[in-house]
């Protein structure tokens, strides 16, 4: 089935659409100090939850890039609903396609996001080149808290070395020349509500739902996600909330 169906499906109750509580959330951007006016970018903004907070906070001009055309469509809903059109844009693309003007962001961030650029650390470096000097770099990553097992990585089609760990998460960022100021590991129970979330919308819209050609698909996936969550990812994947400044001349000490 069209995957960004699926991911519509099963988040279709995430504010969030990552591990990130809204407390989180609001205790890094209580760190962020921007002006009315800055310019933020979020690249994989899903439902344009984090640029709606920044905007309602300091009054920020922001651009939400998302590939999902039903992701995307909910953001633009979000926004007209609250009447910040002239101030958020949303548009449905690829971010690694996206060809802003380098240097000109005030917040570059991808929360959950890195596979659109094959990678945290050249996530980092997109973000990077987007910022202006002095400029954040927001990002949310996984990380391994414990060596996957096979069969896990089997089931999930995932790498071994696709995440690092939550201190490389870090490093990652000072490689590419940024300066980290806020790093913060998920806690379990942020997994188990959005996983469980998740199987909660799934279930749901199947029993909604009982003739749309996707059920089966849908139930097949998300009840395999379950078990392979329970029986090993709860114990081996985090997820790390990282913000990080390009250095200006004030950094040069």
């Amino acid at each position: 089935m069209d995957v960004w169906r699926y991911f519509a499906i099963t988040h279709r109750n995430h504010v969030i659409m990552n591990p990130l509580s809204s407390e989180a959330l609001d205790g890094v951007l209580e760190l962020i100090q921007l002006l009315p006016g800055a310019r933020v970018l979020d690249i994989g903004c899903g439902k344009a939850e984090l640029i709606l907070r920044l905007a309602r906070r300091s009054g920020v001009e922001a651009i939400g890039i998302e590939r999902s055309p039903y992701t995307a469509e909910e953001a633009r809903a979000r926004v007209r609903r609250e009447s910040m059109d002239d101030r958020i844009h949303i548009e449905e693309m690829d971010g690694a396609e996206y060809a802003g003007e380098p240097g000109t962001f005030d917040l570059a961030s991808c929360l959950g996001a890195s596979w659109i650029f094959h990678g945290h650390r050249s996530t980092l470096r997109a973000l990077s080149r987007w910022t202006r000097p002095g400029g954040f770099v927001l990002v949310a990553e996984p990380f391994w808290r414990a060596s996957p097992d096979p069969e896990y990585l089997s089931s999930q089609e995932l790498r071994a070395d696709e995440f690092g760990s939550h201190a490389s998460n870090v490093e990652d960022g000072v490689t590419e020349g940024l300066i980290p100021l806020f790093a913060r590991a998920a806690e379990t129970t942020e997994w188990d509500r959005y996983e469980a979330l998740q199987w909660h919308a799934a279930e749901e819209w199947a029993r909604e739902n009982p003739a749309d050609p996707d059920v089966v698909e849908v139930l097949r996936r998300i009840r395999e996600s379950r078990r392979a969550f329970l029986r090993w990812g709860r114990d081996c994947v985090g997820d790390g909330l990282y913000l990080f400044r390009k250095p200006d001349q004030a950094d040069s000490r």
